[in-house]
């Protein structure tokens, strides 16, 4: 989910790939015993087996049965051997042909709970806007917004994250798991192994990624379609992380601060109530124009710098000596400082209007950590583990990680991680005319700002029909979907790309 776990990391390796050959037999073998021990030395319970349970869930005026399994996939390696074992949970209804539809988070070290419980599952638990406290009650409740109603719902625990483990130590994992390239790969082997396992290979499929899983979600599909032969319908790319190296060079490319002021100037508009995407409109044209035009300039145009800090200071609505020493380039983390720095508060890198207080107000950096991040983690890991282990029922003697900082610390970086993943995007939408795109973005998020996407859209040939690959954006932040509204406006969204002929 967070590409700020840290901006930095997008990923891996080029190392040990995983056996991609072997079909599905393989994924039946009994699983190897894991080992006695895992790196740390502490015993490694098995295991249990699939669990169910029958629930329900009430949608404009539906109602809605389905059931909940919760269990786990070995993966191999080359050899046969079971390196890890990954968790999933499947929501799944009767019907003829219905559609599945396969969802991951991001970091990397984020497990799918946001997307479960806070996005398109059946139950949803609050977290992620303004006023919500890591010790409010964790009580699931209806998801207005699920998407069950029109597919069947598989959310992925990459290893480390959730109930998911490597059996094997943290060198080798990083080696398998913690690296842009096999974590594809393995990925992508879940996913053809549940279809395999559940005789749902004939299924209409699609992909849902949110953040880091914007990331995987191309990467994947591509992999899927051209190495394992699985195609998929359609991707919802949520937040995504499409092109880390946009916002790398900040010496000269103005691309960095384009991706960034339409977010910040939709959070000053939010602020006063007048946010909309006609509001949006001259903003965005603004910063692809005159805006990229007088920052690469410098000084060779003297007058350029003070139209720019005027037009800047007239959009966000900060003190014009901040975006005066600033040259009208905005840096988030200062930003974030800047913009609620009277009330003594801090706004989030994932919605920049849903704060927190600052405990270090004098201190010359940000010494606390994200808002958002920092109130997310409770209410999301006491709801998933309260519901796997009691509501379903899949006993588990571990711990579960919503956030695995270790996992994000032990992410290792491949040679084309930077290139990110527009290349297999467009790959992807190339050898499949019928396949369809929403990339969704809350205005507000400074992590993975909407801008950056619209650019890269901007720049795809049309093949064929324009509207195959659409941006779309929403009140909020990068978790925009905590919003009813617009978790009620993405649905529709969603809706309209799987009933799309």
């Amino acid at each position: 989910m967070y590409k700020s776990l840290q901006t930095a990391l997008l990923t891996a390796l080029v190392a040990v790939g995983l056996n991609t050959t072997a079909l599905a037999a393989d994924a039946h073998k009994p699983a190897a015993t894991p080992p006695a021990a895992n790196s740390d030395g502490f015993h490694l319970t098995p295991f249990p087996a699939d669990a169910h349970v029958t629930q329900s869930t009430a949608v404009d005026g539906r109602t809605l049965k389905y059931t909940v399994t919760v269990g786990s996939l070995p993966v191999r390696d080359e050899k046969g051997n079971v390196t890890g074992e990954v968790v999933f949970t499947a929501y799944t209804m009767p019907g003829k042909d219905r559609p599945v539809t396969f969802a991951f988070n991001g970091g990397p070290g984020a497990s799918s709970v946001y997307l479960n419980l806070g996005a398109i599952g059946p139950k949803k638990v609050n977290f992620g806007v303004e006023g919500d406290k890591p010790s409010d009650p964790a009580t699931l409740h209806d998801n207005p917004g699920t998407w069950l109603g029109f597919t069947d719902l598989v959310f992925i625990d990459p290893i480390g994250t959730g109930f998911s483990r490597a059996l094997v130590d943290d060198k080798k994992a990083t080696t398998l798991f913690y690296s842009t390239d096999n974590d594809i790969k393995y990925l992508s082997r879940i996913v053809y192994d549940w279809l395999i396992k559940n005789g749902r290979m004939t299924s209409p499929k699609y992909l849902v990624g949110e953040s880091y899983g914007g990331f995987r979600g191309p990467r994947i599909t591509d992999y899927l379609q051209t190495q394992l032969g699985v195609a998929m319908k359609g991707m919802v790319l949520l937040s995504p992380y499409l092109d880390p190296a946009a916002s790398d060079d900040e010496n000269v490319s103005p691309l960095p601060w384009m991706l960034t002021l339409p977010s910040i100037a939709a959070s000053h508009l939010e602020r006063e109530h007048k946010l909309t995407p006609e509001a949006m409109a001259p903003i965005i044209e603004y910063t692809r124009g005159e805006y990229a035009s007088d920052l690469m300039r410098g000084r060779s145009d003297p007058q350029a710098t003070d139209r720019v800090v005027k037009k800047v200071t007239e959009l966000t609505g900060l003190d014009p000596l901040f975006v005066k020493r600033s040259g009208g380039r905005l840096e988030t983390q200062a930003y974030l400082r800047e913009v609620f720095r009277a009330e003594g508060k801090l706004g989030s890198r994932y919605d920049s209007n849903v704060t927190a207080w600052d405990p270090f107000p004098y201190a010359p950096h940000q010494r606390t950590g994200d808002p958002i991040l920092n109130g997310i983690i409770a209410p999301t890991t006491s709801a998933m583990v309260n519901f796997v282990t009691q509501t379903v029922g899949w006993k588990v003697d571990a711990r579960y990680n919503a956030l695995s900082y270790e996992v994000n610390k032990l992410w290792h970086e491949d040679d084309d991680a930077n290139k990110g993943s527009v290349s297999q995007l467009r790959e992807s939408v190339a050898n499949d005319p019928g396949l369809r795109v929403l990339i969704a973005h809350g205005w507000n998020d400074l992590s993975c700002p909407f801008m950056g996407s619209v650019l890269i859209v901007d720049q795809m040939p049309a093949m064929g029909d324009p509207t195959r690959v659409q941006v779309k954006e929403y009140p909020g932040g990068h978790m925009f979907y905590a919003r009813a509204d617009s978790q009620a406006a993405l649905t529709s969204d969603v809706r309209a790309l799987y009933d799309a002929k």
